[in-house]
C-alpha cells in the first residue's frame, strides 16, 4: 500500500510537504539492510581478530570490545542531541554513514597492510607472541573511533528518519509507521544474520582481508542506495534544543513553587505557539501538576509584541509543559522496558556455553555446528515471527480490540516480558537435563579440557532461543515504536537513542550480576554456580534467578503501565491541498 499525501505549512511561502511513504522504503530498508551488514560485519568477529591478528591477549581484547560496544550505544545521546538540535535526521545520517564507510576501509586495511599489525605469532608450543606497537594500536583505534561515530549516530536516527516519511494524520500513514517499525527489525535482525555466518565465515576461514573488505563494499553499496534517494526524502528541520527547552520548564516551575494551581488549566494557563511550530498540539493533563506552575502568566512576567515570552527562564507554555510530562512519563516505562535485555544477554553468551558442552553433531556425520553460531536461531525466531505478527496477527487483533496495531504498545511489550521469562525458565529446565546426561551418559571419546560432553543434542537449546527471538518481536520492536511515538516529535532521535542506551545498561547489569554470583558461590558448600565447567556448576540456578528478577520487573512495569497516560493529541482536521485532500492508497 502506498499513500501519497501533500500538506500545505502554516507559512505560505514554506514549500509543501509530500509524504511518499512506501515509494521511499526501497531506499530507506536497502541502505539498513547494506549499513547494518557492514557494521556488524565490520564488529561481529572483533574479538577473534584481536586476539588473532593483533596478538591481544583474550582479556585485552575482551575489554577493548565491550568498551567498542558500550561506546557505540551511549553515543547515540550525544548524536541525537545534535541531530535534534542543530542537524537534523538526515545530515546526521549522512555523515555517520560516511564515517561508518571510512571506519570500514581502515579496519581493512588493518589487515591489508602488514606494518598495520603484528607479525604473524607462531604456534608452536613456548612461543611469545609479538604485540601491537603504538603506533599499530593508533591507527587501530581510529577505525574504531570512526565506527563508533558512525554507529552512534546511525542508530538513533535511521528508524525515526524512516518513519518521517509516512503521513502520521491519514489512516494509511499510521498503519505504515507500524508496519516500518516491523520491517525495520525484520531487515536488522536478516543482516545479523548473515553477518554472523557469511560474513564471519570468511574472516575465519578465507582471509580477514577479504572478509573486512566486504562490509566496506556493502557499507559503500548502503551509502549509494541512501543518497539515490536524497530528493525524495521528507527531511525534518531541527527545532532547536529539546534538553534546553526541558531545563526551562524544570526551571520555571521552580522559580514558581509557591503559586497555587490555577483552576481549569487547559483556560488559564499561557499557551503561546509559534508560528512555525511543528510538534503535535498537546491537551493539558493533570499528571505532574507541579509542572503547570511554569505556565502560570503573573504580573511579574512580560510578553513580547508576538505573544512570546520575554524570559523563557521564568515563563514557559503550557505546551511546553506538557512536552516535558511526556519525557517523564515515559522514563518509568524506560526502566523496566530496558531489563528485558538483561535476560535476552544470556541467550548470546552462556548458552553459547552451553552448547560447547552438547552434542553439536548433525546425524552421524563428523560435522559440528560452531557453537556461536546457535545465536542465529534467537534472530531466527524474530525474523520468522515478524512477518507473521505483521500480516496476520495485527489485522485479526484489530478485527476483535479495534484498536490501532490490534493491541496498545505498552500490551506489547507486556507480552515480551511474560515470553522473556518463559523462555529464561525454559533454558533453565534444558540445561539441569544437559548436565544431568553429561555426569551420567557423557558422549564417549570426547572429554574436553573444560569437562564432559553431554550426549543431549545442542539442538534441545533452539526452543529457548527461538521464543526470546519472539519475546523481542514483542518488547524489542514495541518499546522502540513507543519511544518514537510518545516523545515530542523534535526529540524523536533522543528518543530513539534510549532504546540502544538501556541496552548498554543491561549489558553493565549482566556484568555486575555475574560478578555477584560468582563471588557469593564460588566458595559455598554447594559450589560456584557460573564455573568454566558447566557440568560442575549450577547454571539452571542462574537462569532461575535471573527469571525471578524478570518476574519482579513485570509486576514493576504492569504498576508504572497502569499508572502511564499516553501522549493526548486533540484530533485535527485533515490538511488540504486546494479544499480537497491528496492521497493515494
Amino acid at each position: 500500500m502506498e499513500v501519497e499525501k501533500k500538506v500545505k505549512n502554516n507559512a505560505e511561502d514554506e514549500p509543501k510537504v509530500v509524504y511518499r511513504g512506501w515509494k521511499v522504503m526501497p531506499f530507506i530498508i536497502g541502505n539498513e539492510t547494506f549499513e547494518k551488514l557492514g557494521i556488524v560485519g565490520s564488529s561481529s568477529n572483533l574479538v577473534i581478530y584481536l586476539s588473532t591478528v593483533f596478538n591481544m591477549k583474550s582479556i585485552t581484547a575482551a575489554k577493548a570490545v565491550n568498551i567498542y560496544g558500550g561506546t557505540s550505544n551511549f553515543g547515540t545521546i550525544i548524536a541525537a542531541f545534535l541531530c535534534d538540535t542543530y542537524f537534523g535526521r538526515y545530515k546526521t545520517l549522512s555523515f555517520a554513514m560516511i564515517a561508518c564507510f571510512l571506519g570500514s576501509i581502515a579496519m581493512d586495511l588493518t589487515a591489508i597492510i602488514h606494518i598495520l599489525h603484528p607479525a604473524k605469532c607462531a604456534k608452536e608450543l613456548g612461543s611469545v607472541c609479538k604485540g601491537p606497537t603504538g603506533g599499530q594500536i593508533a591507527f587501530l583505534g581510529f577505525a574504531m573511533i570512526l565506527l563508533v561515530i558512525g554507529a552512534g549516530g546511525i542508530r538513533p536516527c535511521n528508524l525515526p528518519f524512516g518513519a518521517d516519511q509516512f503521513d502520521p494524520n491519514t489512516k494509511a500513514g499510521k498503519r505504515g509507521i507500524n508496519s516500518f517499525f516491523n520491517w525495520y527489525f525484520f531487515t536488522f535482525t536478516f543482516a545479523q544474520m548473515v553477518s554472523l555466518t557469511l560474513i564471519v565465515y570468511v574472516q575465519s576461514n578465507v582471509s580477514w582481508s577479504i572478509g573486512l573488505a566486504l562490509p566496506a563494499i556493502l557499507m559503500f553499496l548502503g551509502c549509494v542506495i541512501f543518497f539515490a534517494g536524497s530528493k525524495l526524502y521528507v527531511k525534518v528541520k531541527p527545532s532547536g534544543s529539546p534538553v534546553l527547552g526541558i531545563t526551562r520548564v524544570l526551571v520555571a516551575a521552580i522559580k514558581k513553587a509557591r503559586l497555587k494551581p490555577v483552576p481549569e488549566p487547559s483556560v488559564h494557563l499561557y499557551n503561546y505557539i509559534p508560528q512555525d511550530f511543528a510538534n503535535s498540539k498537546l491537551a493539558h493533563t493533570d499528571q505532574f501538576r507541579c509542572l503547570d506552575k511554569a505556565a502560570i502568566l503573573t504580573p511579574d512576567d512580560k510578553v513580547a509584541p508576538d505573544g512570546s515570552p520575554a524570559d523563557p527562564w521564568r515563563l514557559c507554555s503550557m505546551q511546553q509543559v506538557e512536552e516535558v510530562k511526556c519525557v517523564v512519563r515515559v522514563l518509568p516505562i524506560w526502566i523496566s522496558a530496558s531489563f528485558f535485555y538483561l535476560a535476552y544477554i544470556q541467550q548470546t553468551t552462556y548458552t553459547i556455553f552451553q552448547a560447547l558442552q552438547s552434542d553439536r553433531h548433525l546425524g552421524s556425520g563428523s560435522f559440528q555446528i560452531p557453537a556461536a553460531t546457535y545465536t542465529v536461531f534467537l534472530m531466527l525466531g524474530l525474523t520468522v515471527f515478524i512477518p507473521i505478527y505483521d500480516r496476520v496477527l495485527v489485522p485479526f487483533l484489530t478485527r476483535i480490540t479495534g484498536k490501532e496495531g490490534g493491541i496498545t504498545l505498552l500490551q506489547r511489550v507486556g507480552i515480551g516480558l511474560v515470553l522473556c521469562i518463559g523462555g529464561m525458565l525454559v533454558s533453565a529446565f534444558v540445561e539441569e537435563r544437559r548436565r544431568t546426561i553429561a555426569l551420567t551418559r557423557p558422549t564417549l571419546g570426547i572429554v574436553p579440557r573444560k569437562g564432559e560432553i553431554s550426549s543431549l543434542s545442542s539442538m534441545w537449546l533452539i526452543p529457548q532461543l527461538a521464543l526470546m527471538g519472539i519475546a523481542e518481536a514483542f518488547a524489542g520492536v514495541g518499546q522502540m515504536e513507543f519511544y518514537y511515538k510518545q516523545f515530542p516529535e523534535n526529540m524523536r532521535s533522543f528518543a530513539g537513542s534510549l532504546y540502544y542506551c538501556g541496552i548498554g545498561i543491561s549489558s553493565y547489569l549482566s556484568t555486575f550480576l555475574i560478578s555477584i554470583v560468582n563471588d557469593k558461590t564460588e566458595k559455598a558448600a554447594s559450589g560456584d554456580w557460573l564455573p568454566e565447567d558447566l557440568n560442575k556448576g549450577k547454571l539452571d540456578y542462574f537462569y532461575f534467578l535471573v527469571s525471578g528478577l524478570m518476574a519482579v520487573n513485570l509486576g514493576y512495569f504492569l504498576l508504572v503501565s497502569y499508572w502511564y497516560r499516553y501522549k493526548d493529541v486533540p484530533k485535527e482536521k485533515s490538511n488540504q491541498v486546494n479544499g480537497e485532500t491528496e492521497e493515494s492508497v
